[in-house]
């Protein structure tokens, strides 16, 4: 279900901006609007964020994307459209119904920390929880259990000057986990850090995130930042969004020129993961087959390796030709399988199966739970998954009849 939804949003800054918007509507360009004196910071934006999902604003300076987040906590009114947090669309509140949303629904973590300089680490993060009228004692523990979340426990009593700019937006994040919301709006929240205390912030939210799931809303002008931390990134230019999808789609699927061209130099060691390159088996062999069995579809499959899986799937071992040959020769009926095989999951980033797959001649395997087995990775595939962005392919057309073929299924002997 959608915690925050956006429909149609327009932000027009200038005389007469509803009419701006209806030009806009009937074809007008930004830059056509602009020089008469009118900024669409916002164009047409539509986008829903899921219950403990991290959705991810990426654009750069002047794309729109703090104007976005500010129309979703109420800040600016949205010249056209409507912005809803669960089922409110806040574009209709009143200021005291907005106010009450802002203390209980949302909360926010900025670029520059926002702290209140003459108070302690302690009442900083507390201070939404005063806002609220929780009570002092109340608030204390609270703002206690979030400091220690980010790593801050004891210290309290110290000043926000005492603090380093990565402690100090440790404590923002602290009073945004305090105040207990659901929705947590982050605007450039690690900009303002050096590389690497940026990286340990990232980290941070990602744990915390794995133990609290909250919904939230980040804004970022760094595409690796993007992909490293949205479950769904929305990329943005002059003030439309061009493009909506996972980090793995974005890198493989540019939606137009603009998006492919800013991906052209990503990392892709860094977003793209095992479950993204492995592929089938070619074949499959059960435990309880015969070396005969095992000669047949290596033949049939031109491969000099077949992989050892149970009926449910799980992975056994791992069979090469020659010791299937020494089998034949030796007439003995038992299929002789190396139980040693190179496991990795399917969430690991491709950087780490580069030692992997250079230690080992077999293709990696990519196990699930139950270390069932959900595909492999030959070598050749990471190589070429590391290399260039592959070229979207239009789909296979179906065979006569319009059922799918089978062709490319994996085979399986189990005797």
């Amino acid at each position: 279900m959608a915690v925050i939804r956006a429909e149609s949003l327009y932000k027009v800054f200038g005389r007469r901006p509803e009419r701006a918007v209806r030009r806009l509507q009937a074809g007008a360009t930004r830059e056509e609007l602009r020089r008469e004196g009118l900024t669409p910071a916002v164009i047409d934006a539509s986008f829903s964020v899921d219950a403990g999902e991290i959705f991810v604003v990426m654009g750069l300076s002047g794309s729109g994307k703090s104007t976005l987040i500010r129309m979703v906590n109420g800040l600016l009114e949205p010249t056209s459209g409507s912005v809803y947090v669960g089922d409110q669309d806040i574009t209709r509140l009143s200021p005291a119904e907005l106010r009450q949303v802002r203390r209980t629904r949302i909360s926010m973590v900025f670029q520059h920390f926002a702290l209140l300089p003459h108070r302690t680490v302690g009442e900083n993060a507390a201070y939404g929880l005063k806002v609220q009228g929780v009570n002092k004692a109340d608030r204390e523990r609270r703002a206690e259990e979030a400091l220690r979340m980010v790593g801050l426990g004891g210290w309290a009593d110290s000043l926000p000057g005492e603090l380093s700019g990565g402690m100090q937006q440790r404590v923002g994040l602290a009073r945004a986990l305090a105040a207990g919301t659901d929705v947590l709006l982050m605007d450039e929240a690690f900009s303002a850090l050096d590389p690497l205390i940026r990286k340990e912030m990232q980290d941070q939210l990602l744990e915390l995130q794995s133990r609290l799931d909250k919904t939230i809303l980040f804004i970022t002008h760094d595409l690796n930042e993007a992909m490293r931390l949205g479950d769904r990134i929305a990329m943005m230019r002059d003030g439309r969004i061009e493009q909506i999808g996972t980090a793995e789609q974005i890198l493989n699927q540019p939606a137009s020129p603009y998006v492919a061209q800013f991906v052209e130099d990503v990392d892709r060691s860094r977003v793209l993961t095992a479950a993204t390159v492995m592929e089938d088996p070619v074949a499959v062999v059960g435990p309880t087959a015969g070396p005969r069995a095992a000669h047949k579809l290596m033949r049939e499959h031109q491969t000099p390796v077949l992989f050892v899986v149970g009926r449910d799937r799980s992975l056994q071992g791992i069979v090469w030709e020659d010791a299937v040959a020494d089998a034949l020769n030796a007439g003995t009926e038992t299929l002789p399988f190396d139980r040693e095989v190179p496991r990795v999951g399917p969430d690991t980033p491709l950087n780490e199966l580069i030692g992997d797959s250079a230690q080992h001649r077999c293709p990696l395997a990519v196990v699930g739970e139950g270390d069932r087995l959900l595909g492999i990775i030959p070598r050749v595939t990471l190589l070429s998954a590391l290399s260039t962005r592959p070229v979207p392919e239009a789909p296979p057309e179906e065979p006569d009849g319009g059922a799918p073929s089978d062709d490319t299924a994996p085979t399986e002997v189990t005797a």
